[in-house]
């Protein structure tokens, strides 16, 4: 898996944006389980690829609430 671009994720709508979260945290979710059993992952840093996805993601809809907030009063 490539790394998200900023722009790319920023250009998604916010149920566009959970609805690749929650995809790349099951991908993760499976990643985590092969290594607990004890076998090697197929790529080795996939699994930070994959992190490293879910918190860019993450940060744009923390960008987009703290905006929103600043722009309710």
């Amino acid at each position: 898996m490539t790394l998200l671009r900023m722009k790319d994720l920023r250009a998604l709508e916010d149920e566009e944006l959970r609805t690749k979260i929650a995809v790349i945290e099951n991908d993760l979710l499976r990643e985590r389980g092969v290594a607990a059993m004890g076998g090697a992952p197929p790529s080795p840093g996939r699994m930070r690829a994959l992190r490293t996805n879910v918190a860019r993601a993450l940060t744009v809809l923390g960008e987009r609430e703290r905006a929103a907030l600043a722009a309710a009063p």
